[in-house]
């Protein structure tokens, strides 16, 4: 496995016990204690995930995401110890992959970066067809081994979330997925966050490949239960 994990906390008791729950999984675990800390060891060591706390000194959750977001797609985990909705969406917002809310358990936490990572192993190993190398429809190109989307033969960086939402949506084109269902078939876990996550997921995902996100080519809100990807039809 030895995949790496930057678990960036202003509390060494968090950062120890998530490093102790990881690493007892196999992860490469490095731990920072400020914003700045965290992006200086995110630029050195290119680690594959990032836990990242929303309150930190100098530099917090969300402008390091916010920065890291600018070039990089490496999934983001975000801790918040309000609980408040709005810091969750602005997490999301921003582009982070997740979020836990704390007091929360290490072992959650060693599931949901066990799922975020096996899909994106899973995705980079799977035994794709000539066929079923790309996706593809009006205007719209999605290479699902290399994780490239192109729009209009121009390359969109989405997250890791990002694009197995899209892949989800648009290897079933015209299936209508619920919130609910999503959540489970994308974040592969029983999930305990709420739907908000989904629509905070799609509302990004739009604006990233839709030319006018209010008006959505491809993909369609079916109001009262969820979302299809339309195929630009």
């Amino acid at each position: 496995m030895n995949e790496r994990v930057l678990v960036a906390d202003d509390d060494s008791n968090i950062t120890d016990v998530c490093r102790r729950y990881l690493e007892r999984e196999g992860y490469l675990v490095t731990t920072a204690k400020d914003g700045l800390e965290a992006l200086e060891l995110w630029r050195h060591h290119a680690p594959d995930l990032i836990v990242l706390d929303l309150m930190m000194p100098h530099r917090d959750g969300w402008e390091v995401c916010n920065e890291i977001r600018q070039t990089a797609d490496v999934p983001i985990v975000m801790l918040t110890a309000r609980g408040e909705e709005q810091d969750r969406l602005m997490g999301l917002t921003l582009g982070a992959d997740d979020y836990m809310t704390k007091p929360f358990s290490p072992r959650e936490l060693v599931l949901r970066v066990r799922a975020i990572l096996r899909r994106m192993r899973y995705v980079q190993t799977a035994s794709i067809t000539a066929a079923e190398h790309t996706i593809r429809y009006e205007g719209l190109a999605i290479d699902v081994a290399k994780r490239i989307v192109e729009i209009g033969g121009q390359s969109i960086d989405l997250t890791v979330t990002e694009f197995d939402m899209l892949y989800l949506l648009a290897s079933h084109p015209g299936q209508v997925f619920s919130r609910t269902q999503i959540l489970s078939k994308v974040w592969d876990f029983s999930y305990e966050g709420d739907t908000t996550t989904v629509t905070v997921h799609i509302r990004r995902l739009r604006e990233k490949i839709e030319s006018t996100p209010s008006e959505p080519r491809y993909i369609k809100t079916v109001w009262g239960i969820g979302y299809k990807f339309a195929g630009g039809d």
